[in-house]
């Protein structure tokens, strides 16, 4: 089987190698630095989401790489702060720190796209930066 131009099942799940010094809580979402190492989230413009973490990992002894963390790609219920909105469906949600989305670009990185807002959290998609999607409209006859 020619696996170029296949689509891959089930390509959600990572593990990732942490950064010394740190530690990563299960439910927070993960981003790699600079180097590729998995970090919390946090309001800073150099990092990369990864996404969820479905595992604790403690790294605060080890070295680059002496731990791995489980991490999910998908849909994900996060805290938000005043910046979003009910109104801001679709737009692009920026880390805050490891379990805060903002609207705020600035001093950031990219999320995700917002799914919904609701009172107890907004649904964000997590790692989908990158994807940019295009809609044909038609042009309405005689207008």
């Amino acid at each position: 089987m020619i696996r170029i131009g296949n689509e891959r099942t089930g390509c959600n799940n990572l593990v990732l190698q942490v950064a010394a010094g740190q530690e990563i809580t299960q439910g927070t979402m993960v981003a790699l630095n600079e180097e590729g190492y998995a970090v919390p989230a946090a309001k800073a413009a150099a990092l990369v989401i990864a996404g969820v973490a479905q595992s604790y990992a403690n790294n605060r002894q080890g070295a680059d790489g002496a731990e791995v963390v489980s991490v999910r790609r998908g849909a994900f219920v996060m805290a938000a702060d005043a910046t979003i909105k009910e109104t801001d469906l679709l737009k692009t949600a920026y880390m805050a720190d490891a379990k805060t989305l903002t609207l705020t670009a600035e001093g950031s990185s990219p999320v995700g796209t917002i799914l919904e807002v609701a009172v107890d959290g907004v649904t964000v998609q997590v790692g989908t930066m990158g994807m940019d999607i295009t809609v044909n409209v038609p042009e309405t006859p005689g207008a």
